[in-house]
């Protein structure tokens, strides 16, 4: 049993996530700021923040909520590293990794989920 949110491995690698779109997303051009830029780091930010307050919370029921919004915060991650990567921003390697480490959270999302009964 975990007695702190950061010694989840799912947090952890969410975390990895949110610094390696911060990375990627820093070659983005000046007029995509408020666009591309603010979307995807803000989502994979928030795919490690939502575990937290997960983890924070006192019921099963109000942990698995913060569970999906990190797995939807994933896969709207994912879905502007794809965008991203078919406009030309993004290098096909760099955004794969990304993204597999994206649908590894999910499947441990999921199976956290299952794991809480909800």
């Amino acid at each position: 049993m975990y007695t702190d949110f950061t010694q989840m491995p799912v947090w952890q690698k969410a975390m990895e996530i949110g610094v390696d779109v911060y990375k990627i997303s820093d070659s983005l051009p000046k007029k995509e700021d408020y666009a591309l830029t603010s979307q995807i780091r803000n989502a994979g930010e928030s795919i490690s923040a939502n575990i937290a307050e997960g983890f924070g919370r006192g019921g099963n029921k109000e942990k698995c909520n913060f569970y999906r919004y990190s797995r939807g915060s994933a896969s709207e991650t994912k879905s502007h590293l794809i965008y991203g990567k078919l406009v030309g921003y993004f290098a096909e390697p760099e955004s794969n990794s990304i993204i597999t480490k994206i649908e590894e959270v999910i499947h441990e999302l999921n199976k956290i989920i299952k794991s809480l009964g909800n």
